[in-house]
This record gives structure tokens, sequence and C-alpha cells, in this order.
């Protein structure tokens, strides 16, 4: 069976608008503070770098990489391939984590699970997509990107089997015969 992508589900123009959004609100949130942002690798390396950029208050830039997926499916398990540098320097800081999609919630719950064990001051996650037509654990989402149907989406970093993550745009992936 091949696999290929069609149309854009979301351009790359509309992403970017969306992310100067957020960058701006999160700076209204935390003006005066700083903040530990905290990306989930790979997926979300394009969002967070663009993001960054946008963001008027001092960062401390850190990164986790997490793996819950094979190929197309969730395996409900998450493995931790490497966790944040300054993991035991969260106690009474501002962290926010930044993912590419929130699909079935595993891996978010496991991360929130694990940062908030360090006793941070607070908190947040800020997720491009979020995809709740497939969610399987109730996570909290402070900023979003946009919501999406269930559907299997590709670029911006996200990827199917590593392919297609240099797309500057989001496609919904699909099987041919």
């Amino acid at each position: 069976m091949e696999r290929k992508f069609g149309k854009a589900l979301i351009d790359s123009n509309t992403l970017q608008e969306r992310v100067r959004q957020l960058g701006r609100q999160i700076s209204e949130d935390y003006a005066g503070k700083g903040i530990i942002m905290i990306a989930v690798l790979k997926g979300a390396a394009l969002f967070y770098a663009d993001l960054i950029r946008q963001i008027k208050v001092p960062v401390t830039l850190d990164f986790v990489q997490a793996k819950s997926y094979a190929g197309r499916t969730s395996t409900g398990e998450v493995r931790l391939l490497s966790e944040p540098e300054y993991i035991d320097r969260l106690a009474g800081r501002h962290v926010i984590v930044v993912e590419d999609i929130v699909d079935t919630g595993v891996t978010m719950q496991y991360l929130r699970k694990t940062l908030l064990d360090k006793r941070p001051a607070s908190l947040k996650v800020c997720t491009l997509l979020d995809k709740p037509g497939h969610r399987r654990s109730k996570v909290k989402l402070d900023y979003v990107g946009f919501s999406i149907p269930n559907v299997f989406v590709v670029g911006y970093g996200m990827d199917h089997n590593e392919q297609f993550r240099n797309l500057p745009y989001l496609a919904v992936l699909e099987d041919v015969e």
C-alpha cells in the first residue's frame, strides 16, 4: 500500500499567523516573568522554533523526547528517549510544554505527571494541534493552535515513519491502493 498526502489541511500562512497569535498570548500571560519551554521532540521542533521567536519574555529552551507511536498507531505506552536537561531545576519555575499534536493524550498525561513531580510554579501545555475525537486520557490544554478531526497529519515537523516533516504546511496522509 502506498501513502500520499493531498491538499493542505492547514496552509503555511495560516500556520504562521496562528503561531504569532500564540506567541503574543504567551508573552502577555507571562509578562515580567521568565519561562522554561520544553519541546517534545521530534514533532514539535518546527513549531517550537517559530513559537519561541514570537515570545517577548525571557525563555529558557529545553527538550524532551518521548515516543508512543509505531507508524500510524499509538502503542498506548510512553517511552522517554531523553529527558529535559533542566528536569531537576523546575521547582518554582514557570514551565510550558510545547507539543505538535495532542492525540490520545497518553503522552501529555505522562509528561504532565513527570514534570509536576518536580514542583514547578506553573505548568502549561501549548499544542499546535488538538485532536479531541481520538482522546483516551483527559488532559488540560492551555494554548491550542487548531482543533482537527480524527485524521493522520504530516508536515510542519510531523511525520509518518520519519518522512514528510519538512513540508511547510499540514496535510492529511492517505492510503492509496
